[in-house]
């Protein structure tokens, strides 16, 4: 009998890897029908991460957002899912308990299936309280093994975390590549081990395409006993992005394995509206280069999601350096220049501050390090003199466990500047916050919503949504 392998649209993911924003809803609402009409989806990412923070950027409310960009899907019997930070929720700083507890409640009365929650440090304390939060709500709990390559993160490190997972009752295994830099037959292995320790969970492969090992792991996986596979669409496949749909079905079906045809006339439709978006206006955040393939991401290990960001910093620090060596008379850099040093110094700092996966928010972390520590270095200072309040709260264990242990030159600097290392349970240092947020509504007159999702909004992201209730946050349209 020929092993079903069903595919997953990243829609939101493939955004968010190309550049740094997502359509807004009237596009969404626009494309969900082409994308159903194609008939090879059984799932699709739809929210999650930063899309909610871009959604108020916009001016636009996330809660219709979510509501209108899911009920297409729903109406099809397509299943929706989002990703989920664990201890961050949908943001990069830790969230209280009672916040992340509405959170699932809230997602599902707004149309998400399943909520795929990781934990950048893959701490199963941060990541198991997420699977009865999401069954409480009726939500399908996919939990993640952050993927990526160093000497603690084994086989047998993977398995075991994966245990403590199906132990604690998650629903299903998403094995999260988000760098692209799983190696295939190792990822093979996990899978295969996955599937020794129970035989019936789903499992589903995430991965990037940049580093270049990607359809080469898919095929591993899936020969391991893989169920789902996610894939993105042109014009967004391919480069810090996802395997295209079409070269993933052509390679799976060539092996033997039995999945679902693909509308290519409803393709052409979806990607001929993912272009008209760029040209709109998303197309402005997509830097070229990542819409390229690119080996040397092998070395840092940087995940596709953050490479959208990643350039622009690349072009104001550049500035900066140049500005400090023009008052010098020294040599300028070029952006390529500091691109490798700055890949260097990420595998520096990397092991150095306990081997963080690099996924949100750690790995922005460990690049913020990396690119500060560069800064400093050019300008004649020393490494590690400066280190952001977040960055220290991740070595100094107020996050979570770190996988690997911190060099002595990090803990003596530690030492020396009076920190203390914690070593509880992270969700202590966040106490809950709801009621506060719920007084702080009435006494601004504003509702709490259907369901209390505009409670759980300004919870969730306090900041942007003041700035989304007082109007100031409102794109500027640059189509013209």
């Amino acid at each position: 009998m020929e092993k079903e392998v069903k595919f997953s649209l990243v829609f939101r993911d493939m955004w968010q890897s190309a550049g740094k924003y997502v359509p807004r809803v009237d596009q969404l609402v626009k494309v969900a029908p082409a994308i159903i009409e194609m008939g090879c989806f059984a799932r699709v990412e739809t929210n999650g991460g930063g899309f909610e923070q871009v959604n108020l950027l916009f001016g636009e409310n996330p809660n219709k957002a979510v509501r209108e960009w899911t009920k297409p899907f729903h109406e099809a019997g397509i299943q929706t899912h989002m990703l989920d930070r664990a201890l961050n929720g949908l943001r990069m700083s830790p969230v209280p308990a009672d916040v992340r507890k509405l959170f699932y409640k809230v997602k599902k009365a707004q149309g998400t299936d399943i909520t795929r929650t990781f934990c950048g440090l893959n701490d199963v304390r941060n990541i198991i309280p997420s699977i009865g939060y999401a069954h409480d709500a009726g939500m399908i709990s996919q939990c993640c093994l952050c993927i990526t390559y160093s000497p603690v993160h084994t086989v047998e490190y993977y398995l075991d975390m994966a245990k403590k997972l199906i132990e604690a009752g998650c629903d299903e295994i998403c094995i999260k590549d988000m760098a692209g830099i799983g190696r295939p037959v190792f990822l093979g292995k996990i899978v295969a081990g996955i599937k020794q320790i129970k035989k019936d969970i789903t499992i589903q492969y995430h991965s990037h395409a940049g580093p270049g090992f990607n359809m080469a792991s898919i095929l591993e996986v899936c020969k391991a006993g893989c169920d789902y596979v996610d894939v993105g669409m042109e014009p967004l496949s391919w480069g810090t992005g996802h395997a295209d749909v079409i070269s993933v079905q052509a390679m799976l079906k060539d092996a033997g394995f039995k999945v679902p045809e693909i509308n290519m006339q409803a393709y052409m439709k979806v990607r001929s509206l993912i272009q008209e978006f760029m040209d709109d206006f998303l197309g402005l955040y997509i830097s070229p280069r990542n819409r390229l393939m690119n080996s040397l991401l092998i070395g840092p290990g940087l995940p596709g999601g953050m490479m959208g960001s990643l350039m622009a910093d690349l072009e104001t620090n550049l500035e900066s350096i140049n500005k400090y060596k023009a008052k010098r008379n020294l040599p300028f850099m070029t952006q390529d220049e500091l691109l490798i040093k700055l890949f260097d110094e990420v595998a520096y700092v990397w092991p150095r501050v306990g081997y963080p996966c690099l996924v949100t928010p750690f790995s922005q972390y460990v690049k913020n390090l990396a690119m500060m520590n560069v800064i400093q270095m050019e300008k004649g200072k020393e490494r590690w003199g400066m280190i952001a309040d977040d960055i220290w709260d991740m070595i100094l264990g107020k996050a979570g466990q770190l996988p690997g242990k911190l060099a002595p030159e990090i803990v003596e600097k530690a030492e020396r500047e009076g920190r203390k290392f914690f070593t509880g349970n992270p969700q202590d240092n966040y106490p809950d916050q709801l009621d506060k947020y719920r007084q702080m509504m009435w006494e601004k007159k504003w509702e709490t919503g259907q369901d209390d999702e505009e409670l759980f909004e300004y919870a969730m992201h306090p900041a942007q949504y003041e700035a989304y209730k007082s109007g100031k946050l409102k794109l500027i349209s640059w189509k013209t």
